[in-house]
């Protein structure tokens, strides 16, 4: 059985794929039977259904949770005795519960940070990084907003950053309009929040604006938005796809060409969409891994997660990053390659730091 906690609008329907599983065993400790054990009809064929018994509980970001739900959907389908119980409270809610031993899998839309890893460490819960997939922070406005095209880093900061930030649109722009700006973004428990500042605030000591209305359901701001022409908000690509009947996708400025570009899969892919295309992970109990259902997940989930990914509207990671992934699984390399041995965080791309000589546990 798989239980979706949070509610997700226009999500994946039941997709029929073929699935590949590896790494699934006899008994281990926790789960009970073991796979292929019978089969069931399925279209036109038919798939292997294990017996393995047990419950996985998933925690964490909003915007990963499609994909573990997705994952999670077939899942179930080839072991219907697995119950998986997915939801979305944000990477830094779901952080706290993992490292008190309460979830299995901690869903996480950035890396975790020093004092995260250091509670993990002090409670003796040790884990295995794997990213998932990319994603484009998508900053989205009304669809009958017909005055932004394109924003810069620097026009960001001047709507966000501290309680002198820009009250009216014509704040921004003096050609735009003398209305006010509602801002509708994701809470501070969550990962997009977490790096959404990361970019707009940079090494400055001016924090966001505390006049937003936050909150942690990405559909909720998906309708506040949509609910307001002069409203403004930010949340994963998946949920703009989701929605962009009624909203509009604003070109960000790339830092890196002064170009303008769209959180488009190809744009995210390439790293064009700068600075907010990022990665996508989740974080695996090693004790949970040693339970035969929790195997089985998350090595379904890394064999077809790529395919999965791109029917939510998430991009594939390249094959040699997934396969460091598989890698570190299989032989059970915990740690995380973004926090030194000092405890501080790394500086550098994604790529510069997922690297094995830079794994701290």
């Amino acid at each position: 059985m798989f239980t979706r906690r949070s509610s997700l609008s226009g999500l994946v329907a039941s997709m029929t794929l073929a699935l590949v599983l590896t790494g699934c065993g006899p008994e281990t400790a926790g789960g009970k039977g073991k796979a292929g054990s019978g089969t069931k009809s399925e279209g036109s064929g038919s798939v292997e259904v294990s017996n393995i018994e047990g419950t996985i509980k998933i925690n964490g970001s909003s915007t990963v949770q499609p994909i573990s739900d997705a994952v999670a959907e077939e899942f179930v389908k080839q072991f219907p005795g697995v119950n998986v119980v997915v939801d979305g409270a944000g990477t830094g809610n779901g952080f706290k519960e993992f490292q008190q031993k309460s979830t299995d899998i901690s869903d996480a839309s950035r890396p975790i940070k020093p004092g995260e890893f250091a509670k993990c460490q002090e409670n003796g819960v040790t884990f295995i990084e794997v990213p998932v997939a990319y994603d484009g922070l998508t900053i989205a406005i009304h669809k009958d907003n017909d005055w932004v095209e394109t924003l810069t880093v620097d026009q960001l900061k001047a709507m966000f950053l501290g309680d002198s930030a820009a009250k009216k649109w014509s704040d921004v722009d003096p050609g735009w309009p003398e209305e006010t700006i509602e801002f509708f973004v994701p809470g501070n428990g969550s990962g997009t929040y977490d790096y959404f500042r990361e970019v707009v605030k940079g090494k400055g000591d001016v924090e966001l604006r505390k006049d937003m209305t936050p909150n942690e359901e990405d559909n909720v701001l998906v309708n506040g938005i949509a609910g307001n022409k002069f409203a403004i908000g930010f949340f994963g690509v998946s949920y703009y796809e989701q929605n962009k009947d009624k909203l509009r996708a604003v070109k960000i400025v790339s830092p890196k060409d002064g170009q303008a570009y769209l959180p488009s899969m190809e744009n995210i892919e390439s790293g064009a969409y700068a600075p907010f295309s990022r990665p996508l992970f989740i974080y695996v109990s090693t004790a949970s891994l040693g339970r035969a259902e929790v195997k089985a997940f998350v090595d379904f989930y890394l064999a077809n997660v790529s395919e999965i990914c791109e029917r939510v509207k998430y991009v594939r990671l390249p094959s040699e990053v997934l396969a460091q992934g598989v890698a570190n699984l299989e032989n059970e390399v915990s740690g995380t390659h973004f926090i030194d041995s000092e405890g501080n965080k790394r500086e550098g791309t994604f790529l510069e730091s997922f690297t094995a000589e830079n794994l701290t546990n």
